[in-house]
């Protein structure tokens, strides 16, 4: 049986959000699916709607969104967005229209565990997935 030593290390996509023409949210999904192991089609819409969930909330509450990193290792998938806005994101509220601020209770319903973590004069927003492959 091998040990965790001769685990290849975790995969990694990185999608640059920055710059003259971020890329639109639906070339951030199509390569976040490219990406992403053979998994059920249930678990990649779960992942697909964590990865539109952080995205747009960086685009839209983020002053400028950075990066996405999706990283898949052992069963477990992370996805990552970091963006400039020194704001904490809130559960159930929105500051721009009263039919949106449901996505995060969505992302933390669907994840393991969620959260922010803030350096370097930005901050990065994360949720993890337990994968099926």
């Amino acid at each position: 049986m091998p040990d965790e030593g001769d685990q290849p290390p975790p995969a990694s996509l990185v999608v640059a959000l920055a710059g003259p023409r971020p890329p639109a949210l639906a070339e951030v999904r199509r390569q976040a699916v490219d990406f992403l192991p053979p998994l059920s089609d249930d678990k990649v819409n779960d992942v697909l709607l964590v990865v539109t969930e952080l995205v747009s909330n960086a685009y839209d509450h983020g002053e400028r969104a950075l990066a996405l990193r999706v990283t898949c290792g052992r069963q477990v998938i992370r996805v990552e967005v970091d963006d400039v806005s020194p704001r904490l994101p809130t559960l159930g509220r929105s500051s721009i229209g009263r039919y949106r601020g449901h996505g995060l209770l969505m992302v933390e319903n669907l994840c393991k565990d969620w959260g922010v973590a803030q350096r370097d004069g930005h901050k990065t927003v994360w949720a993890v997935l337990i994968g099926d492959y």
